[in-house]
């Protein structure tokens, strides 16, 4: 599971988010394994109670691993949606 120290999401999205929106987009496309979103970067925000690193909620990073490869891809899909959504100031 993530690690417990909260802080919140910065402003505008990181290098690693880039990558993240990218990678969904690519898996969304394909049959095959689905992999994990986890950049090892395991802190909640506050804010958005999402890692700031991979962007899931809790339920979902202990769901994966048990996880079908459907629900898998629809994680993927929640990445990049809560990716491409304006921050509110």
């Amino acid at each position: 599971m993530c690690g417990s120290e909260l802080t919140p999401k910065p402003q505008g999205l990181t290098a690693t988010d880039l990558h993240l929106l990218a990678q969904a987009q690519r898996i969304s496309q394909h049959t095959r394994a689905v992999t994990s979103p986890c950049v090892s970067v395991c802190r909640m925000s506050d804010e958005t109670q999402l890692c700031v690193g991979c962007w899931r909620s809790l339920e979902e990073i202990a769901q994966w691993a048990q996880s079908d490869l459907d629900y898998k891809r629809q994680v993927w899909r929640n990445i990049a949606q809560r990716l491409r959504q304006p921050t509110s100031s």
